[in-house]
């Protein structure tokens, strides 16, 4: 299983949220490429970063910043936040990025998810599913989209998206547990690779994602938190190619 340790940037700083709460946003370090770097050193491979101002209000003050760590981390760079049209996608893409993450617009422009995936194909394109009680959350998890993520899943399923990444909004920054059941439902509905999102907070969430057969699984505040040793977690999860 691939491990995604978690880089949220907003107004230039690395921060941690919870529940997707812009007001409570606290800093947790200060240089993003520097918090790279040190995934790597544990034997991750990948990290997963979130222009929340992107996401928020689709201003891409963050970048700079992002694409330092694109050009000197040695990671592949899993981004989103803020993907809204094809100059975005063209942006991201061209930028390099090891995968760009298409979260609000895949609800509310799905040709700019078959855009991208005709413009770089499957293996760089991802499909934000962000849910809160069973339904897709849209504009910075702010608004509710009134669809329920099993059928958005299948519906982006058959645009081609081979890559989920399911975030449970009520578990994401509270170190409580990952959201196990809407996991477990979403790999009986869909045959995409799945990323769990929020909630991972021990070794034994890292064992039980794993054993579930999940593609992957973001690791965020508990990595700042100290809740996992990032080094001992990658060892459990295993291959990280």
């Amino acid at each position: 299983m691939i491990l995604f340790p978690a880089i949220d940037m907003k107004d230039g700083r690395c921060v941690r949220l919870r529940k997707g709460d812009f007001s409570t946003a606290h800093q947790v370090a200060n240089s993003p490429l520097e918090v790279a770097k040190q995934f790597a050193a544990a034997g991750a491979r990948w990290v997963h970063m979130v222009d929340l101002d992107g996401a928020r209000d689709g201003v891409r003050k963050n970048f700079p910043l992002i694409y330092e760590v694109i050009r000197q981390s040695g990671l592949n760079v899993d981004l989103g936040g803020g993907l809204k049209n094809e100059l975005d996608v063209i942006t991201v893409g061209e930028a390099g990025v090891g995968r760009m993450v298409i979260g609000s617009a895949a609800v509310t422009r799905p040709e700019l998810v078959q855009y991208a995936l005709r413009q770089y194909g499957p293996e760089k394109v991802a499909v934000g599913i962000d849910c809160l009680n069973g339904r897709v959350r849209t504009a910075g998890w702010e608004e509710d989209s009134g669809l329920d993520y099993l059928d958005f899943a299948a519906q982006m399923e058959k645009l081609g998206v081979k890559y989920l990444v399911y975030t449970d909004i009520a578990a994401d920054g509270m170190l409580s547990g990952p959201s196990y059941e809407q996991l477990a439902a979403l790999q009986k509905r869909v045959s995409c690779s799945i990323v769990a999102s929020g909630g991972v907070t021990t070794l034994d969430d890292v064992k039980r994602l794993r054993d579930m057969g999940l593609y992957g699984a973001i690791i965020g505040k508990a990595y700042y938190a100290g809740t996992i040793d990032l080094s001992e977690a990658v060892r459990e999860a295993g291959e990280q190619c």
